[in-house]
């Protein structure tokens, strides 16, 4: 069944375009370096917030992206964009 990763995070103004260069990036380093990662959205928020919604297919898969953290520059450029973790939830689709 597939897993969804929703997380809430604040970026400064000033970081945005940044933000959204490397977007692309992190995304081709998930499809190279994540098993199971099916696809991703990103949705802009009012007060500087963003979620990204992430598609993967199992749970087992997101645990396993989650422990290799920012292990790439491509997903770690993106990652370094974020100043706050507002949430971060996991569900499955219905």
């Amino acid at each position: 069944m597939t897993t969804v990763e929703l997380t809430r995070f604040k970026v400064a103004p000033e970081r945005v375009e940044e933000l959204l260069r490397t977007r692309p990036g992190m995304v081709a380093g998930f499809e190279a370096d994540r098993a199971g990662f099916l696809q991703a959205t990103l949705v802009r928020l009012p007060g500087d917030e963003w979620l990204d919604i992430v598609h993967w297919r199992s749970a087992e898969d997101f645990a396993a992206s989650r422990a290799k953290g920012p292990n790439r520059p491509d997903i770690k450029a993106f990652f370094d964009t974020i100043d706050a973790l507002v949430s971060s939830e996991e569900g499955t689709l219905a």
